[in-house]
This record gives C-alpha cells, sequence and structure tokens, in this order.
C-alpha cells in the first residue's frame, strides 16, 4: 500500500514524534485483548500473516480491542519519544477490513507525568476512518510542546499504525554542552541524498545500533562514475569534535571509505543547501570503511556549522551517522 501518491505536505520536512525506534511508548489502553498496543508505534511496514492464530485469533499487527457490547469506545494512551509542536497524523489501518474503528479523534496533553483528565486538549475532532488505508490528518494549532497522546476509536477495532509528524522541542541546550548534535529526537533530520534505494535514510540518526541490514540506509549498485551523499541538518547546531559511522550488518555492501564536510547554513532552503554542498569544507577527509564495524573518527575543526553532508564511496550502506560536538 503505497502512500508516495498523497504523502502530505506537512509530514515532508517532520519526525515521527511517535516512533518505537525513537523511544514512543504505548503506556495504557481501555483494551487490547486481540492485537498488543504497542505494535501501534512499530517502524516496520504492517503486515500480515495470513493463518497465522495466537490464542486471541488471527494475529494482527497493529492494536487491536475487542467487540465492544456496552457504551463508550476504546482509546490508547502513547508517550511520545520526544516533545514537540505538533503538525499532523497518520492512523492507518493496513490489514484491517471487517474490524477497523468507523471514526477517531486524538487528544494530546504537554504535562511531565501521566496527563490526568483537565491536561488533555483536542489535536483532531472525530474524523471518519476506512478499512485498509492511510490516513492523513493536520493538527490543530496548539502552543505547548506535546508530550502525550491520546488515540480514541469510535467505538472499538483495529489500527496498525499511529503516526505523529512534527518538529521535537528539545530541553533547553546551554552553549557548550557536550552532546549528539545530529540526533533525530533534538530535531536533527535528513535534508537530502543521492539515493535510497534500499531503507529508510532518517533510521541513521536514531538510537542504539541497526536490527538487521534493513536498518539502515543502503543505495543502488553505482554503475556510473562518482559517490554517493546524505544530507543531515544538526538538531543543534554546534562545533563538531567526532563522529562515528556504524556500517552495522552491511558485510558485502558496505562503503569502502567515506568522507564529511559541513558548513554554517541556519537560514538556506533544501534546493540551495543541495547545491552549496559541494562546495562546503571538508572537515574529514577520505577514511576507509569496514563491514560491520563502529568506525570513529576525530574532527579537528573548530568552526560551529549547522549542517553536513556525509559522502560514501562509491556506493554502499550505512546504518547509524552520529555526530558528537559541543552547542553554540
Amino acid at each position: 500500500m503505497s502512500v508516495e501518491s498523497n504523502f502530505p505536505e506537512f509530514a515532508q520536512d517532520a519526525v515521527n514524534l511517535a516512533s518505537e525506534k525513537l523511544g514512543a511508548v504505548a503506556v495504557d489502553c481501555s483494551d487490547d485483548f486481540f492485537a498488543d498496543k504497542q505494535r501501534l508505534l512499530s517502524d516496520a511496514e504492517p503486515e500480515f500473516h495470513k493463518g497465522r492464530f495466537d490464542a486471541h485469533g488471527q494475529y494482527m499487527d497493529g492494536w487491536e480491542s475487542r467487540r465492544r457490547r456496552s457504551g463508550g469506545f476504546d482509546w490508547c494512551v502513547v508517550q511520545l519519544a520526544v516533545p514537540g509542536i505538533i503538525a499532523g497524523f497518520d492512523i492507518n489501518t493496513a490489514h484491517f477490513t471487517g474490524n477497523y474503528p468507523p471514526g477517531a479523534s486524538i487528544q494530546g496533553a504537554s504535562s511531565i507525568d501521566r496527563p490526568t483528565d483537565d491536561d488533555w486538549v483536542e489535536l483532531l475532532g472525530e474524523v471518519s476512518l476506512h478499512g485498509n488505508s492511510h490516513h492523513f490528518f493536520a493538527a490543530l494549532t496548539h502552543d505547548q510542546p506535546i508530550r502525550w497522546v491520546r488515540l480514541n476509536i469510535y467505538p472499538d477495532g483495529g489500527v496498525a499504525r499511529l503516526k505523529v509528524y512534527g518538529q521535537p522541542v528539545a530541553d533547553e541546550v546551554k552553549p557548550g554542552a557536550e552532546l549528539e548534535l545530529s540526533a533525530l529526537k533534538l530535531g536533527g533530520k535528513i535534508v537530502a541524498y543521492s539515493d535510497a534505494h534500499y531503507g529508510n535514510p532518517e533510521v541513521i540518526l536514531t538510537p542504539g545500533r541497526g536490527v538487521n541490514m534493513g536498518d539502515g540506509w543502503e543505495t543502488a549498485r553505482r554503475r556510473v562514475p562518482g559517490n554517493e551523499w546524505i544530507i543531515v541538518k544538526l538538531g543543534v547546531p554546534g562545533v563538531i569534535e567526532r563522529i562515528e559511522v556504524d556500517t552495522a550488518h552491511f558485510k558485502g555492501n558496505y562503503p569502502g571509505g567515506c568522507s564529511l564536510q559541513a558548513a554554517f547554513m541556519p537560514n538556506l532552503g533544501k534546493d540551495a543547501i543541495v547545491t552549496q554542498a559541494m562546495f562546503w569544507d571538508e572537515v574529514l577527509a577520505y577514511e576507509p570503511l569496514t563491514a560491520d564495524a563502529i568506525h570513529p573518527f576525530q574532527v579537528g575543526s573548530d568552526a560551529p556549522v549547522t549542517h553536513v553532508k556525509l559522502n560514501t564511496y562509491p556506493d554502499g550502506g550505512i546504518s547509524r551517522l552520529r555526530i558528537f560536538g559541543k552547542a553554540i
């Protein structure tokens, strides 16, 4: 089920704050008899396993409540991986055909602790849902960063995935603090890349090591001269001190080497950044890479930067890229 043709603008420059990989947790729900609530936040595409049954029936890749025989509705509370200003949602009912909820709404809360009834504000009014479909909705305007969301479904049923798109709002960063400047949960994001035939480029900024070869950024085999590249906007501008390039699980398809360029360009748009990146200063000269390993490199630059461009030679896959340094 492709979403390329109707992928909304609000999601194209945002982070899924409800990503399990980033650390989002489904903390509570009214009922998840048929399918566990945490599956709602999985970063993997939903799958249907025909003929796979567990003690509660057909295994469903999502959150599913039992058939409601009384009034009311079902709900699931999610603690987001990082607070943020919410731009919109994707309520995905993939593979739920005779058991999807016909309606839903979403509330949010900014409280540090588990929200009380008075803490919730409306982020999405009641909307209609259909089976086996993506449903993209823009969020209502709000002032405070949201830490929690509650998905309400009317009256019951199953939802495969909930994505909450927004811009992370990190806790106040003190100048000079040593951080992983590129971390997705601090606002780091992928700006552009030369190719992403396999995998999802965004995952190279997520915590932890890759779980398999699909958990990383991998290009097609290059059949013409040149090299591949990816540009990252740092979540926190700073002075780079060291980087890590992790080729976890990439064994016959890791890049032969890499280099890193960087620049301070806080106000340029995407197209200008891609063009200017050809001329950025090199802060790490070519270094060889090996299979399935973490490669730490010291960077000897004292200039503050907002963006980096990782060049890989000539092609291949990396699992994670981490840029460490001092915030400015």
